[in-house]
């Protein structure tokens, strides 16, 4: 008979010798999916959780953010640490597998050693490997914006990436990006799930009635668990309420509280949050509700090694794109957290053997799509990423396009966290355009702004950024700018954190009262009118076919 052993030792083998020739460098070689899932496994149940895979079904790069400021209490404090603070932080080795998953620090170069990371049929591996070990304890969580993020989730309105996680036996989820696709929408593919959509803070505004289950109780190793989930409580603000008019979101936090007492009162013998507030909001939230034991938080995409403790809750990130699934063990008795492990496992393409049956169905979801995502628009001699407070190359990309194809002086482009990193010499390809581009209100508008009002939208969504509550920061990393540039100083309040705008070309003040052309992509506001941002920018693409960006110096950065 074959043991898991025996299995691990075959399948890591296998891994290193079928890898892509001249992908791994010989640090590389040493790294095996045996010592990937290695584990010193404790207690009753184990919790897997990814969460922010944005419909990521293949491998890519993802290149983590250099910039990740905190404000306030939380300045300083993981994840507001980046490249050798957070090497330092957390121990780990410059130059090593795990400061290239989970820094930005000399990513070009790590890349080439490292290779790819993530893959759905790769998660499936190890989900597999570690359920074969824990075959009654394991309990595997996904946090949200699953559904949206490629071409495939696009055009099939999140049904690819709903059969992908049937298969994969996701035992509960909850969302954010998923209700972009509306509210008919999500109820018709959640009628789909073989597993619970929970999103207890999800009302009917005229009813005021529940929409979504709010609790799911699970046994695992003789403990009863309850999962209590909690959808992004900022989606009508941050995406379009005409998307989903009739219903109301919000932190909570009491009928959070209230959630949690009446799963004791029922028996729970371990709380588990599934939570997409983000990290700083998750972390006041474990400050003032009592009785949460876990809470996996998704949502700011961070990626952090060790569980964060505060006071009785452990705070678990487990980063985005399908780049890690994070694996906490937790002894429990007398309704009390005794002991806990913790590994948040790097998806290595490289040295992971993909599942057969997930790698088949991933197959069988992408190939009537061949033609679009492997159509290749151009090259880029840039590192090309998307992931950082301020700015990121591909969003400067995005704005060039939207500048020239719209003729416009001034280009803004939301601070969305998802999407591939290219590296120089790589090839553009549609599909991955549309990791960065893939949304239901894509329309590239062209309207007529006055400086003062510009000033008033990079003020509001610094707000939403760097407001010293966590409770009032409404998501998102800041707006980004082409063909100006400003000041920016996080420690000013609302209205004050703003100044120095000026337009790039001819170095003119941007004046308050004085009209400038603007274009811009993923307006919330119903009936916007234009061309798709991913046919513009892949228009603009494949007339330059070679892509290469200068450093962008257009932003000062102060109060930090």
């Amino acid at each position: 008979m074959l043991t898991r052993r025996d299995f691990m030792q075959v399948a890591a083998a296998t891994a290193v010798m079928t890898a892509r020739p001249g992908s791994l460098g010989a640090a590389t070689a040493k790294l095996t999916q045996e010592n990937l899932l290695e584990f010193d496994s404790t207690g009753q149940v184990t919790l897997l959780n990814f969460t922010d895979c944005h419909a990521q079904l293949v491998p890519l790069y993802f290149r983590e953010p250099s910039v990740n400021m905190g404000v306030g209490a939380v300045n300083g404090l993981p994840p507001h640490l980046t490249g050798k603070d957070f090497l330092r932080h957390f121990e780990l080795k410059g130059g090593s597998s795990a400061a290239y998953a989970l820094t930005s620090e000399d990513f070009g170069t790590l890349a080439q050693q490292w290779g790819r990371i993530g893959g759905m049929d790769r998660m499936a591996t190890l989900v597999k490997a570690i359920r074969a070990e824990r075959p009654t304890n394991t309990l595997l969580l996904d946090g949200g914006d699953t559904w949206q993020g490629s071409y495939t989730s696009l055009k099939t309105r999140g049904a690819d990436m709903v059969r992908v996680m049937n298969a994969m036996g996701v035992d509960a989820m909850t969302g954010h990006w998923e209700f972009t696709y509306g509210a008919e929408r999500v109820e018709e593919l959640i009628g789909t799930l073989d597993f619970p959509f929970l999103a207890g803070n999800v009302k009917d505004k005229t009813w005021d009635e529940d929409i979504f289950e709010h609790t799911k109780m699970f046994e695992r190793g003789g403990v009863k668990i309850a999962v209590i989930g909690q959808a992004f409580p900022y989606t009508p603000i941050a995406n379009p309420r005409y998307m989903m008019p009739d219903w109301s979101f919000g932190i909570q936090e009491d009928k959070v509280q209230e959630r949690v007492d009446a799963a004791r009162e029922a028996g729970a013998e371990l709380i588990v949050l599934n939570s997409h507030n983000g990290f700083d909001v998750d972390r006041k939230m474990a400050s003032r509700v009592s009785g949460i034991d876990v809470i996996l938080t998704g949502h700011t995409h961070d990626a952090i090694p060790k569980a964060i403790r505060v006071e009785d809750t452990l705070l678990i990130a487990s980063g985005s794109h399908g780049k890690f699934l994070a694996r906490l063990d937790l002894k429990v008795e007398n309704k009390k957290v005794v002991d806990y492990r913790f590994k948040l496992i790097p998806v290595f393409s490289d040295v992971i053997t993909p599942d057969p049956d997930m790698a088949a169905l991933i197959k069988e979801i992408r190939a009537p799509h061949a033609a679009e995502i492997d159509r290749v628009l151009g090259r880029t001699d840039s590192l090309l990423y998307r992931r950082g407070n301020l700015n990121g190359t591909f969003d400067d990309l995005i704005c060039d396009a939207l500048l020239k194809e719209r003729d416009a002086q001034i280009a803004l482009s939301p601070g969305f966290r998802w999407g591939a990193t290219l590296l120089p010499g790589d090839q553009i390809t549609a599909d991955t355009l549309y990791t960065q581009t893939a949304i239901t209100y894509p329309n590239v508008y062209r309207s007529e702004m006055t400086g003062a009002f510009i000033k008033e939208i990079l003020e509001d969504v610094a707000d939403n950024l760097f407001n010293p509550d966590p409770y009032l920061q409404q998501g998102g990393d800041m707006v980004r700018v082409g063909g100006m540039g400003y000041a920016i100083d996080i420690g000013q309040p609302i209205g004050k954190r703003i100044s120095e705008m000026t337009l790039l070309a001819s170095g003119e003040k941007i004046e308050p009262a004085k009209t400038y052309t603007v274009a811009g992509w993923a307006s919330v506001n119903e009936g916007t009118e234009g061309p798709p941002v991913y046919e513009l920018v892949a228009k603009y693409i494949t007339d330059r076919k070679v892509i290469r960006l200068e450093q962008n110096r257009s932003i000062k950065v102060r109060g930090i």
